[in-house]
């Protein structure tokens, strides 16, 4: 290995470079850096953990370590033993309803089974029969069985043991940093990103905020979603996502109007999917003068219409317009959130059956009649039936908590996953060269996505990043010496940016940000607010820029870093929305758009305002066929440009063996 010579920079920082940084530690990240060890090892390097370093900033947090569901899913092809499938039909399922890439989605069904076997190796335990075969379950928008799962903590475990192949290859991980900015040198096509700076986030707020810098050949961003962008989040807290900072960095994004919402607890932030909602439990609301209200009830016409609706939430968790009409289960996430938006509080209640009336398995719909009956959970209260068919749903809360045998869970409609992110071809390079996108910061997944299928594509990612960088890319450590005055000065003006004295308040600028988000690009829409949020949170972005943070008690440097990139984020994701509801774009994915001349969702349901019945604009479908991309450009008025692009298309290799060989072995798979 060759050693660099020293770079001395003229701030007093800390310089480190190595061959590939990984700025991420969740699933995703940490299965990057596994497979990258891997692959140098294989390629007769001996000592891959001086090549490769992952910054994070926090080790134990991140939506890979802090949520889960009932059963967490994992998705991937069919390994039951009575099952069949195929590349082809596990990638039309995840292009099912469009602005998605085929060769992605070739590409995630391809590598899932690798990638899934190789977390069963790494100790994750998923279930098996006796003769060693992996069965399933289906999940929502998933036709086959494809899911699995090793419980609530299906994404922690994953963590866990990867972490554990982590430590045994010694990679460094750098904890506790912030990331602030992405290290750049060129300009126009020859512009090139050659690392970070990050703020160590032990400083005090009195304190000069201590920066760190990684060079790298490689870099991949594994930060994750931008959970704090919403107000109203299923997100583990602290989950900020570098969003704005790698559209500050010139990478283009996808689909940003396609994020994904649905019913979670908010006490302790996580998804009350699958048996939660099948163990059919009371639903209420109870506003400041108390008193309990079911609301639910006249909604859906009989007792046992309501508690199927209830019950087919469980499957059909996510937001979805087109289970609406009809008493579907989607209306209970329109009738929970007009129960929030005015100020009462939403409860799930499993030591009683809907409005409280007497639990009859045979007055439910055949499907949910049929499926209680099969699980043997044919018993008197919901926290019996949750308890029967999963204790380990239960358990999770208790561990946190919360009793669900002695009280209530506290409720709302919550964001929940973004299926957009930043563009990425099908080894996850994107458009800025030596910078890869991975886990859920790439836009792989387009308007609707199978439970459980981000999962397994925040692995195939890692695993197809790693294998590209590991045959492609000098594995080396570069000399930067040259560069180390363009460094010197990025690190400076942002020292120097975050030293200015302003009026504005981070942590007020992070409010109004993730407040404008839930009000106007959350699952219920309207072109008007969402140009009203644009045109403030422009304005707001703006006014950081030109302005600065105001300095006292309790403000540190990585409130105002995380303010301002989290401002530009929402003008990124909002000037998205408007720029597709001025195309002409519909309700679809997980979100609706109320329209005067649209479909009613029913009769009681009524605008605040008006107290005319809501109606919602239908999906326009022709835009499934299009997918609009997104990148910073100051000069425009909302500070982005726009474009739609055709997705491109599943291309499925019919090579004979022996030109595949051929190709495998020359490296043409590369080029």
């Amino acid at each position: 290995m060759k050693n660099s010579p020293p770079f001395t920079p003229t701030h007093s920082y800390p310089v480190r470079t190595y061959n590939t940084v990984i700025a991420g530690s969740g699933a995703a990240g940490i299965n990057c850096a596994v497979h990258l060890c891997e692959f140098m090892r294989d390629k007769g390097i001996s000592d891959p953990e001086k090549r490769i370093a992952v910054v994070t900033g926090g080790l134990g947090l991140g939506a890979s370590r802090m949520s889960g569901s009932d059963k967490q899913t994992y998705y991937k092809l069919n390994t039951a033993a009575t099952g069949s499938d195929s590349a082809a039909e596990f990638a039309h399922t995840l292009t099912a309803a469009g602005c998605c890439h085929g060769d992605l989605a070739v590409a995630e069904a391809a590598c899932s089974a690798r990638e899934f076997y190789h977390l069963v190796q790494a100790g994750v335990p998923f279930p098996h029969d006796h003769l060693g075969g992996f069965f399933g379950y289906k999940t929502d928008h998933d036709p086959r069985g494809r899911a699995t799962s090793a419980g609530p903590k299906t994404s922690r475990f994953m963590c866990e043991r990867l972490q554990e192949q982590l430590n045994r290859y010694k990679v460094p991980v750098f904890d506790n940093m912030e990331v602030a900015e992405l290290i750049s040198t060129g300009q126009g096509r020859d512009r090139r990103t050659i690392g970070l700076a990050a703020i160590d986030k032990n400083e005090r707020a009195d304190e000069r905020p201590i920066v760190n810098v990684f060079l790298c050949r490689n870099l991949v961003l594994a930060a994750g979603g931008p959970g704090e962008l919403y107000e109203t989040s299923v997100y583990p807290r602290r989950q900020w996502g570098i969003h704005g900072i790698a559209l500050k960095a010139g990478l283009i994004a996808e689909n940003l109007t396609e994020s994904q919402f649905g019913l979670a607890s908010t006490k302790f932030r996580w998804n009350v999917s699958g048996t939660y909602m099948q163990a059919i439990p009371r639903v209420f609301s109870a506003g400041p003068e108390g008193g309990q209200h079911d609301f639910l009830d006249g909604f859906f016409g009989s007792k046992g219409r309501l508690a199927s609706a209830i019950f087919l939430k469980g499957y059909q968790w996510p937001f979805d317009p087109q289970k609406i009409a009809g008493g579907g289960s989607s209306l209970i996430d329109i009738l929970v959130s007009n129960e929030t938006g005015r100020g009462r509080r939403v409860f799930l209640d499993f030591l009683n059956n809907p409005a409280k009336s007497r639990f009859d398995v045979d007055s439910l719909d055949p499907e949910a009649a049929a499926y209680i009956k099969a699980a043997g959970a044919v018993k008197t209260l919901p926290i019996e039936r949750l308890a029967y068919m999963n204790q380990p749903a239960v358990d999770i809360y208790k561990e946190n908590g919360i009793d669900l045998y002695r009280e209530p869970l506290e409720i709302a409609v919550c964001a929940q996953h973004n299926n957009g992110g930043f563009a990425v071809d099908t080894w996850w390079r994107s458009n800025v060269p030596g910078v890869f996108v991975i886990g859920e910061m790439a836009g792989t997944h387009g308007v609707k996505r199978p439970g459980g299928s981000a999962l397994n594509a925040g692995q195939v990612g890692g695993l197809r990043a790693a294998e590209y960088i590991a045959n492609t890319s000098d594995l080396e450590t570069p000399d930067y010496s040259k560069q180390k005055t363009a460094v010197d000065g990025q690190v400076g003006a942002l020292l120097a940016d975050l030293a200015r004295k302003g009026n504005i308040d981070p942590k007020e600028a992070i409010w109004q940000t993730k407040h404008r988000m839930t009000t106007a690009a959350a699952h219920i829409r309207s072109l008007e607010t969402a140009r009203n949020a644009l045109g403030e949170t422009v304005g707001l972005y703006r006014r950081i820029t030109a302005e600065g943070f105001r300095k006292g008690p309790g403000i540190r440097a990585v409130d105002a870093v995380r303010a301002g990139h989290l401002a530009l984020a929402g003008a990124a994701y909002l000037k998205a929305i408007v720029e597709l509801l001025e195309a002409g774009g519909g309700s679809r994915g997980s979100y609706i758009v109320l329209s005067e001349s649209g479909v009613g969702i029913h009769h009681n349901v009524k605008d605040e305002t008006s107290r005319k019945p809501l109606r919602f604009r239908p999906e326009n479908k022709t835009l499934r066929n299009s997918i609009l991309q997104l990148w910073y450009d100051p000069a425009q008025p909302h500070l982005f440009s726009c474009r739609t692009v055709a997705p491109r298309r599943a291309e499925i290799p019919g090579e004979s063996f022996e030109i595949a060989w051929k190709r495998f072995r020359d490296g043409t798979i590369f080029r």
